[in-house]
């Protein structure tokens, strides 16, 4: 079977199973089938084991290099084995010397308590990796299910998008035929309107060259019914549909979804907290919503201190990325966004954010102005989205914002490095 073995131990193997040297017996390994006379020397295997025994170091042999004795004593300080004369020379003078029958047994007490602590460490090894066995199907579960999630979505999206294909088709189609049909009668029309001209003109022509005093009254009847004649023209039909579709730009759509599902990576969980110790806002014990004390309507609001209404949040950057979104769903008038110290606080006041652009009176909103400090957005008079442009000069521009689809909740964004503060239309 090829298998090698040290002769005096397969010799050993046969003799102890009772085989004698001519009969059978089987390989250590493979359990093939031999006979004992059968054996052949492995001459190459031989060779090396020689030569590995001639290489080998004395301590290997565990043999005193300088002594040729046997190394039966363990010199603590030096950490290695010695014989006796290398004990009881100059050069381990003083050290802690141990026969080897002691350093085996103070090993063998270290190794079992050695053993007993890592068998300790067994059970919350199993413990781990149970918990990780645990983690992992529940990641798979947990995977499977969003991606049977985005399948599903997608799926939708696919099913939507098929309908309203349909349904503009259907559309088209129904367009199609109002118009060809509308032609179709505008051809009739013009059919007989021709068949009546061609009749009129043959009539006119016969009077003419077939005409005489018996005829008059033919005559005067053929002339009446070619002034009455007019040619009615048939209903136009516009060369350009009713309504045009307009196909939706998903690309677009996809690099804003892609933007906001960026930054939304760095979501923080802003707590509020009102600016002044009297203030009309109420905060939620989870320091998450606000709402105001007094109920009161709009058209009083200009009489009241807008600085009992301010609601910061408690957090300060002073690097890294953060975003954070605000439900303003419901809301006819709010401002939000992100405020940092101003920068000069001298600069004369202008008009800003106002509700009533017909009261003629400083506006307490016009101190949210980058001059101050304030990178906002707001809604004011229930659809107007405005925002203030950075300027040198004490009046800003500002800046009305087309939204198509009115925000129930308003993203923000701070790239505090970049010093950008971008708002999203969640």
């Amino acid at each position: 079977c090829g298998h090698s073995f040290c002769q005096a131990c397969i010799t050993a193997k046969s003799q102890d199973s009772g085989v004698h040297q001519g009969g059978e017996s089987n390989c250590p390994v493979c359990q093939c089938k031999y006979q004992f006379w059968n054996l052949r020397p492995n001459q190459p295997l031989a060779n090396i084991v020689k030569k590995v025994k001639e290489n080998m170091s004395p301590w290997q042999k565990k043999l005193c290099e300088l002594h040729g004795e046997k190394l039966l004593i363990f010199c603590k300080e030096d950490g290695k084995f010695i014989c006796q004369h290398c004990a009881q020379s100059l050069e381990h003078s003083g050290h802690q010397i141990f026969f080897m029958e002691k350093v085996a047994k103070d090993c063998q007490e270290k190794l079992q308590t050695a053993l007993k602590k890592l068998r300790k460490e067994q059970p919350k090894m199993e413990e781990l990796e149970a918990s990780i066995r645990e983690e992992k199907a529940s990641w798979k579960n947990h995977m499977q299910t969003e991606r049977q999630r985005i399948l599903k979505g997608f799926n939708d999206m696919r099913a939507t998008l098929d309908s309203e294909e349909k349904r503009v088709l259907q559309k088209l189609e129904e367009d199609e035929v109002n118009v060809l049909d509308n032609l179709v009668v505008a051809r009739d029309q013009l059919a007989r309107q021709k068949q009546c001209l061609r009749e009129l003109i043959s009539d006119i022509e016969h009077q003419i060259w077939g005409s005489s005093v018996d005829t008059v009254q033919d005559m005067i009847n053929v002339m009446k019914r070619s002034e009455r004649w007019t040619l009615k023209k048939p209903n136009i039909v516009p060369k350009k549909l009713k309504s045009t579709f307009r196909i939706p730009d998903l690309s677009g759509m996809l690099q804003v979804f892609k933007e906001l599902t960026e930054v939304q990576r760095y979501w923080v969980d802003v707590l509020l907290k009102p600016v002044n110790a009297i203030s009309n806002i109420a905060i939620s014990a989870d320091k998450r919503q606000m709402t105001t004390v007094h109920n009161f309507s709009l058209k009083n609001v200009f009489l009241c201190d807008f600085s009992a209404f301010d609601v910061l949040g408690y957090q300060h950057f002073s690097s890294g990325k953060y975003y954070w979104e605000v439900d303003v769903s419901e809301k006819i008038a709010w401002i939000l966004g992100v405020y940092c110290k101003a920068r000069n606080l001298k600069r004369k006041e202008s008009s800003g954010f106002v509700f009533d652009p017909n009261v003629n009176r400083p506006d307490v909103y016009s101190r949210y102005k980058p001059q101050f400090g304030y990178w906002v957005i707001g809604l004011q008079n229930e659809s107007e989205y405005k925002v203030f442009e950075e300027s040198s000069t004490s009046d800003p521009r500002i800046l009305t914002l087309f939204i198509p689809v009115p925000p129930s909740r308003i993203g923000v964004f701070l790239d505090y490095e970049a010093r950008i503060v971008s708002f999203f239309n969640v």
